[in-house]
C-alpha cells in the first residue's frame, strides 16, 4: 500500500514539473515569436518601407520558428503548429508580393494563433476539466 502511494506521489510530482517545463518554454516561444512579429509589424507599417529589411526579418522569424516548431511538436498539437506556419508562410508571400496590408492582416492571425496556442498550454481548470 504504501509503495503505491509513493509512486502515485511520485508520478503526480513529475506530471506538474513536466507541466511546469512545458508551460514556460511555450510562454517563452510564443512571446519571443510574438516580439519578433510586432518588430516587423514596424518595419511595415513605417513610412519608408526597405523591402530588403522586411524580406531578412521574416527569413530571420522564420528560421527561429522552425527551430521552436521542432521542439514544440513534443507537446502541441500539430494542428495548431499547422496553423501558424500557415500563417508566416502567407505573411512571406505578401510581403514578396509587396501587399502590405494584406501582410498585416496575416501577421495579426498568426499573433491570434500563437496566444491561443499559450492558453491552451497553460494549467488551469478549464483546461483540466
Amino acid at each position: 500500500m504504501k509503495k503505491e502511494a509513493v509512486i502515485v506521489g511520485i508520478t503526480i510530482v513529475l506530471i506538474f514539473v513536466g507541466n511546469f517545463i512545458i508551460q514556460k518554454y511555450s510562454k517563452w516561444a510564443v512571446g519571443t515569436t510574438t516580439q519578433e512579429l510586432d518588430e516587423l509589424r514596424k518595419i511595415i507599417s513605417g513610412e519608408n518601407i526597405k523591402q530588403q529589411n522586411v524580406k531578412e526579418k521574416i527569413d530571420e522569424i522564420h528560421e527561429n520558428w522552425d527551430k521552436k516548431y521542432i521542439v514544440m511538436a513534443f507537446f502541441v498539437e500539430h494542428n495548431e503548429l499547422e496553423k501558424v506556419e500557415t500563417e508566416l508562410t502567407g505573411l512571406r508571400s505578401s510581403i514578396e508580393e509587396e501587399e502590405y496590408s494584406e501582410a498585416l492582416n496575416e501577421l495579426a492571425r498568426a499573433e491570434y494563433i500563437l496566444k491561443h496556442i499559450e492558453e491552451k498550454n497553460k494549467l488551469s481548470w478549464k483546461n483540466l476539466f
